[in-house]
């Protein structure tokens, strides 16, 4: 949704939830699917968990995937994503979209913690199938790096598409960060760092809290008019 496109929750005969209550209840759920993953992992990997990684390993693949892998994972890292964040939100502020720029920091920022939350709740080991190859340290439920991706990048391009009028590049910055979400999580398997029962937990997670975000922050902007009349409105 854009500040250009036209508010229909007023119809007559229609009748919705309050965006921002369905965006809490989407939050919600990610929450609770990430506390049910908890429950049902925190004591031993799925079938498929043990298959995938040992799969994986005996296959090789290429010489070149494990430097390719590494390096798609670092797209995942704390020092990455931050930077990301820290750009686009100083671009939203820029374009005295502050609601955007406020939405993305909260997202973001909150959707961290409650990975290391849980992760320090769960305390589930990684895996010890097959040689790491990469260096990771902490616990393995959910992954960071698939469940902070998914937060970030589908935040970014979910909120940034409400700000932007052209449907073409709103499907654009769903796809790219689509395909680099879904590249990260898979990395992280491959090197052999987490299972993929980590990995599904964090991309359901991370969409479920992309998803609520968007669709609360949706319903703030039409309650003020459209973000750039109200600053606009405000600056008067």
């Amino acid at each position: 949704m854009t500040d250009s496109e036209p508010d229909t929750s007023s119809r007559p005969g229609t009748r919705r939830l309050p965006p921002l209550l369905v965006g809490l209840a989407l939050i919600a759920a990610g929450l609770a699917v990430l506390l049910a993953g908890a429950f049902a992992t925190s004591h031993y990997p799925f079938a498929f968990d043990r298959a995938i990684i040992v799969g994986l390993r005996a296959w090789h693949g290429p010489s070149w995937l494990p430097r390719v892998a590494a390096n798609v994972t670092d797209l995942g890292g704390g020092i990455v994503l931050t930077l990301f964040v820290a750009i686009v939100t100083g671009f939203l502020l820029m374009q005295r979209l502050w609601l955007t720029a406020l939405a993305t920091a909260a997202a973001c920022l909150t959707g961290g913690w409650a990975v290391d939350i849980i992760k320090g709740l769960v305390l589930r080991a990684r895996p010890d199938l097959v040689p790491h190859l990469v260096d990771a340290s902490g616990y393995s439920f959910p992954s960071g790096h698939a469940t902070s991706s998914a937060v970030v990048y589908l935040t970014l391009a979910s909120l940034a598409g409400q700000v932007t009028p052209d449907r073409a590049t709103r499907r654009y910055l769903l796809v790219v960060a689509v395909i680099m979400v879904g590249a990260i999580g898979c990395s992280r398997v491959y090197l052999g760092v987490h299972w993929p029962s980590d990995v599904l937990a964090g991309w359901s997670f991370g969409t479920l809290w992309a998803l609520g975000w968007w669709t609360a922050t949706a319903g703030a902007r039409r309650a003020i008019g459209g973000e750039r009349r109200f600053a606009r409105a405000t600056t008067r």
